[in-house]
């Protein structure tokens, strides 16, 4: 954690995340590369999963290029975002998509899904916050449904940047989720420190036992 930044100010930019997403949505997505990179993750997601499956997708963003990706390989998508401009620009995205405009911490359904993704957005949670909804996707998970997170190395709390604003990312320890995880009757698949073939993201891959 940087030393420049207390407590305090943690705690205010944690607040300030789906402010700080609105203000340079515009920005984001055009400097986001489209080449799907992740596509080697989505894969291994996917082959957990039903030929169709319903995927909730938490942070959504503009759909680009997980959503579109995962479209693209059959699967229905739910996808939900706190941006208001982020769900503006997936509705022109993804036109099969069931979009909300949500936050994944208060969002409310009765849907069970196959697969939930949190690609580049579980991790802007709190460890308080990850660690009261990991028990929720679980319970949102159908038998064998799988979970996709990019989290942290380590426990650690780390300030990044999103356009021309810092932004927080927190994670809790590896064995932390294992036994989170387990404790939902889920098993960690496959997790990559800091993936050198997936722009250095720390991927956490769960199913449901």
């Amino acid at each position: 954690m940087s030393k420049s930044w207390d407590r305090q100010a943690l705690d205010s930019l944690a607040a300030a995340t789906t402010e700080i997403y609105e203000r340079n949505a515009a920005k984001f997505v055009a400097q986001r590369p489209q080449e799907p990179i992740e596509a080697k993750w989505l894969d291994r997601f996917l082959v957990l999963l039903p030929a169709t499956p319903d995927i909730l997708d938490l942070g959504c963003g503009a759909g680009l290029p997980i959503a579109t990706y995962l479209t693209r390989k059959g699967a229905n998508i739910v996808g939900i975002d706190a941006s208001p401009t982020m769900i503006d620009m997936a509705r022109k995205n993804l036109h099969d998509a069931s979009l909300h405009l949500a936050d994944m911490r208060t969002f409310e359904t009765e849907q069970m899904f196959d697969g939930i993704v949190g690609w580049n957005s579980f991790f802007h949670l709190t460890k308080s916050e990850q660690r009261e909804l990991l028990p929720k996707l679980a319970s949102r998970l159908r038998p064998n449904g799988a979970l996709l997170l990019t989290v942290g190395p380590v426990d650690d709390e780390v300030v990044g940047q999103v356009g021309d604003d810092a932004i927080y990312h927190a994670s809790l320890s590896p064995k932390e989720y294992e036994e989170r995880l387990a404790a939902c009757g889920m098993s960690i698949a496959n997790f990559v420190p800091e993936d050198p073939d997936c722009y250095q993201m720390t991927i956490l891959l769960a199913q449901k036992n």
